[in-house]
């Protein structure tokens, strides 16, 4: 069955170029024009990816991907901003986006980009063990959820699938570009500041102090380190 497509945005013009192009990549698409339809939508129909737009009316993308999270929508979202601002696109990070393009941008790549989520969502979901154990962290990829001290921990998809990705290499320092080729599964050079927020929203979330971080280490000029609190 194709993966069904939710494309956002209030521009018709945008909406029947990417509406052509991931349908001709073999997908299913349904559109919303304006924010609040796209909540309604993606709160009653089940899609495989969401592509939004940060500019529309009466709800901005941040206020929809911030609403869908909250109310334990995880459906992946690839957020379409307007400007090349490093602002606009650590805020759509942080309200829960899993990936932004900047306008204007090439058709191929907004397929390129959806293939590569999907197939990042398709490897995680056959390859999860039950659990992976880090000092008192206990990871449960099937839940997309993390305890600690009995206390459940919740994730963005992204977030955790970083947080997955770091546990299963416990020890091991990964450079930012091995994080963003493994997380985002990039096919082309990517902006490696994707890591470093989500990396400091787990902090936030993992660590007893996440200024002094046990979990998480930054290893200067190479990357970052999970390893066993001492």
């Amino acid at each position: 069955m194709a993966k069904r497509i939710l494309i956002v945005d209030d521009e018709q013009s945008i909406v029947t170029l990417l509406k052509f192009n991931i349908e001709q990549a073999g997908f299913q698409t349904e559109v919303a024009y304006d924010g609040v339809t796209a909540v309604q939508k993606a709160g009653k129909n089940a899609f495989d990816l969401i592509v939004l737009d940060l500019m529309l009316p009466g709800m901005d993308g941040m206020e929809v991907c911030a609403f869908l999270r909250e109310n334990q929508v995880d459906t992946p979202i690839l957020m379409l901003t307007a400007r090349d601002d490093e602002v606009d696109k650590i805020s759509g990070l942080e309200s829960g986006a899993d990936d932004y393009l900047t306008k204007p941008f090439s058709p191929k790549e907004v397929v390129a980009r959806i293939k590569a989520i999907l197939r990042r969502t398709a490897k995680d979901n056959n390859s999860y063990q039950s659990f992976i154990k880090v000092g008192d962290l206990l990871i449960f990829p099937e839940r997309y959820e993390a305890e600690m001290n009995q206390e459940t921990l919740t994730f963005t998809r992204k977030e955790f699938e970083l947080l997955h990705y770091l546990a299963s290499h416990k020890g091991k320092v990964l450079s930012r570009d091995q994080l963003l080729s493994a997380v985002w599964n990039y096919d082309f050079v990517g902006d490696t500041r994707i890591v470093d927020v989500h990396v400091s929203h787990l902090r936030e979330k993992i660590e007893p102090d996440s200024k002094r971080p046990i979990y998480i280490k930054t290893i200067r000029g190479l990357g970052y380190k999970m390893e066993e609190p001492q």
